[in-house]
């Protein structure tokens, strides 16, 4: 929609001028004479300030979407005003070798990252994981459909625990033992639910699904995780070592270990 804008000097075409409003500007500052000599500005209020004013209100209005696609011969609707533009965010630092100070070791990060194709934050938990976990490998494993995956660092030559207690002698549950820090569980929260007997301290946790235990929290590890060596995935674990644990008089078998409490921590 085109908007015209009025100004004092908008007059109709063919209609002579009052011949007063070409006197001398001396003339038509003379008391008494700005009505009979300057009758548009009467019309607008009598004085050029309400002119600019008038003038400066009937400019074009910034119109919403909806206002401009209103097509030729239809009627106007009401003018929305768009809301004010939000204010600028602020700049955030972003975790970039261009917000760090590496000194001389810059180029050669670069260049790493570029060798490597990877990312900054991907080129720095390469780095992380070779050094915190040095001498670990990373072992990946889940359920059998699929629904719970997790990664565990850990040696490639494992400690199983082969427990005959009232439950890991029915559903045969070997397991090597890792501190928390460790393990990450990549998917299936929610596919997992969790059974407790006895004291309740052991949280054994398996897919609803499939059923399958790939992990759980064992009793005399509550920091940690027990992972069964037979879900991970082929290819990291080079050797296998099992002891049997007397879980059946779990008390006098705990107290009689001497590493396994040390198992979970770092």
């Amino acid at each position: 929609m085109r908007q015209t804008r009025k100004t004092a000097s908008s007059e109709p075409r063919g209609q002579e001028r009052p011949r007063a409003s070409r006197a001398p500007a001396a003339a038509a500052s003379a008391p008494g004479s700005s009505r009979a000599r300057r009758p548009t500005a009467q019309a607008r209020g009598g004085s050029g300030e309400a002119v600019r004013q008038s003038s400066a209100k009937q400019r074009p209005r910034q119109l919403s979407p909806r206002a401009q696609e209103v097509g030729p011969g239809e009627p106007p609707p009401e003018l929305e005003l768009l809301p004010p533009p939000p204010p600028p965010t602020p700049a955030t630092p972003t975790s970039s070798v261009a917000t760090l100070d590496l000194g001389d070791q810059r180029e050669r990060w670069e260049t790493f990252q570029k060798r490597q194709r990877l990312t900054f934050e991907g080129a720095a938990k390469l780095l992380l994981d070779t050094f915190e976990y040095q001498g670990l490998v990373k072992h990946t494993g889940g359920c059998h459909c699929g629904a719970v995956r997790f990664e565990v660092w850990a040696s490639a030559d494992l400690h199983i625990f082969d427990c005959n207690c009232s439950i890991c002698k029915k559903k045969q549950n070997r397991h090597f033992i890792v501190p928390a820090s460790r393990f990450k569980l990549l998917k299936g929260a929610e596919s997992i639910t969790t059974y407790t007997f006895n004291t309740h301290k052991a949280q054994h946790t398996f897919c609803k699904r499939c059923g399958v235990q790939s992990f759980y929290t064992p009793r005399s590890n509550p920091g940690g995780f027990g992972i069964a060596p037979h879900c991970l995935d082929e290819g990291t674990v080079r050797s296998v070592v099992i002891e049997e644990f007397n879980g059946s008089d779990w008390e006098k078998a705990m107290k009689e270990h001497k590493t396994i409490k040390n198992m979970s921590k770092e």
